[in-house]
């Protein structure tokens, strides 16, 4: 079996690719890996038999990594940044000139330049036809116009998030699943969208990979408006809170009393031996 890396393009762009040849690489190292109709540079992001613990079953279909750069080639790599930054003001030019609702976010070259790739957003689809045969006639080399969603703007522009760690769709996500209030309910979170939007706009992805987490916990808890007696009275429990492991109960409809979840499951077992001592 061929060693299998995960290796980071620009724009947070991350790939599984076999290392036929098995060269040997460590994290932070650069390898120029096939690419559509060329060759593209990135960084070894993780090293090791990745097919098992990624879930990798097809090692076919991965790109190859062909070879370790050179010196030549990384200062190849380094014009290409700079090059970027001037295509990037020049479609922007282009984009007014030609009068186009979009957004530009950032543009990118293949390492062997055989490609030019200009990512934008959009709220409707763009005619962009004129704008791709001016960029050629400048560039020479392909164009590519890809029109992306928000949250694929985040993950290319890259930042951090309110909990002040790096996001998760730049650090580790690779794929983006769907996210609905539904998870925010089932943390016991407030529906409040500037609370749960992360910067793209759109619903934290940490809400999705998180929900495990409290779905397995809350059936540890009692629901919300269930009843429990306890010395004081009739308690209803009124909300939980899963990381402290506490539960709040209204005694009476007056006042709010806090319980840990080892009494409070010590009170419900004593009511289920209770109720079958009296049966």
């Amino acid at each position: 079996m061929n060693q299998v890396l995960e290796i980071g393009f620009i724009g947070n762009r991350k790939e599984y690719c076999s290392n036929p040849l098995q060269f040997p690489f460590r994290v932070g190292d650069y390898a120029i890996v096939e690419a559509d109709r060329g060759e593209d540079l990135g960084i070894i992001l993780q090293v090791g038999i990745l097919a098992f613990l990624k879930g990798i079953d097809d090692e076919a279909g991965l790109r190859k990594i062909l070879r370790k750069p050179n010196k030549e080639d990384l200062d190849w790599y380094n014009e290409n940044r700079a090059l970027e930054k001037d295509a990037f003001e020049v479609c922007k030019e282009k984009i007014l000139e030609h009068r186009l609702i979009m957004k530009l976010v950032d543009v990118e070259y293949q390492f062997d330049r055989n490609k030019l790739t200009f990512y934008f957003t959009a709220e409707r689809r763009v005619d962009f036809r004129e704008l791709v045969k001016d960029l050629a006639a400048i560039y020479r080399t392909r164009i590519e116009l890809r029109q992306i969603g928000v949250r694929d703007e985040a993950r290319r522009l890259g930042g951090y998030g309110p909990c002040g760690r790096q996001l998760c769709c730049t650090s580790f996500l690779h794929e983006f699943d769907p996210v609905t209030t539904q998870f925010a309910k089932e943390q016991n979170l407030p529906l409040n969208p500037t609370k749960l939007s992360g910067v793209c706009g759109r619903l934290k992805c940490c809400l999705r990979f998180e929900r495990e987490f409290y779905q397995e916990s809350n059936q540890r808890f009692p629901d919300v408006g269930s009843r429990i007696q306890i010395p004081d009275g009739l308690g209803v429990v009124e909300r939980i809170d899963i990381l402290k492991e506490e539960v709040y109960l209204r005694i009476n409809g007056e006042g709010t009393v806090r319980y840990s979840l080892d009494e409070i499951s010590n009170l419900l077992l004593q009511e289920k031996r209770t109720e079958k001592a009296i049966l």
